[in-house]
């Protein structure tokens, strides 16, 4: 199967051009913004509009800066050393979930302090929002052609322009469905469940670990990086240790006295 030819800029105006994955995390930045403000009145929070556009600014500072600083720390430190201009050539590509993941929390930690909002209730709310902007940034992954799969004989390979001639698995539908729909589903049943105060949270985190370490045996590794000791690639080091500590959390808190 030939990947679609799909233009990743759908706009141009003179010397400007809009690029799909720059929409997709605008987009995701929205529905964050509608998504805090319904869990934010289902809580009873004394967050106003101006608050919670506040937040989402905090969010993407992290999402944006920890990201870039996570993909230069966990996969590719060497090049930036030799380049380090190019750390800001962030129209280049280079992301990290983990980074972001990080960031986020950074941000949340000052948010809460500034606006004396308890942290983890914070947490749990972007908890829900996390999986739509995974799902869409996936997808626009997808739409560049980047983050392709490893070579595959199912009848749903693609053929990716940069990835050789070979059919590749489409993992990045792969994870726009895995970490964004089906998860996105877990961590609003987990949040509505219960009412325990981190469950949405680290049910989050224990999925995008599993779903993260199942999906990395389908996606092609890092060139800069390939495989650990034959076997394992850096998105699942980094994932692994999330799915323990999530599942242990999840089971800690269901257990303990309300």
């Amino acid at each position: 199967m030939q990947f679609p030819s799909i233009d990743p800029v759908f706009l141009r105006i003179g010397p400007l051009q809009f690029r799909w994955y720059g929409l997709m995390y605008i987009l995701g930045f929205i529905a964050t913004y509608f998504i805090l403000r319904g869990e934010s009145a289902r809580k009873r929070l004394s967050l106003s509009r101006d608050d919670i556009a506040d937040l989402v600014f905090y969010g993407a500072m992290g999402v944006v800066l920890g990201g870039r600083l996570g993909y230069i720390l966990f996969y590719n430190l060497g090049f930036y050393l030799t380049h380090p201009l190019r750390v800001f050539a962030v129209w280049e590509g280079g992301m990290s979930f983990h980074g972001g993941f990080l960031g986020v929390i950074l941000a949340f930690v000052l948010f809460s302090r500034r606006r004396k909002v308890p942290f983890w209730t914070l947490i749990d709310m972007a908890a829900l929002c996390a999986p739509v902007g995974l799902g869409l940034g996936r997808l626009g992954n997808f739409i560049n052609g980047e983050l392709y799969g490893r070579p595959t004989d199912v009848p749903w390979g693609m053929v990716f322009p940069n990835g050789g001639s070979q059919p590749r698995h489409p993992s990045q539908l792969y994870e726009a469905f895995l970490e964004g729909l089906v998860l996105f589903l877990i961590v609003r049943f987990a949040g509505r469940r219960s009412a325990r105060t981190g469950v949405a949270a680290w049910s989050f985190v224990a999925g995008y670990g599993l779903f993260r370490f199942i999906i990395e045996f389908f996606r092609e590794p890092d060139a800069q990086l390939g495989i650990f000791w034959g076997y394992l690639s850096m998105g699942q080091l980094l994932s692994l240790p999330m799915f323990l500590l999530g599942t242990f959390m999840v089971f800690r808190i269901s257990r303990s006295n309300p």
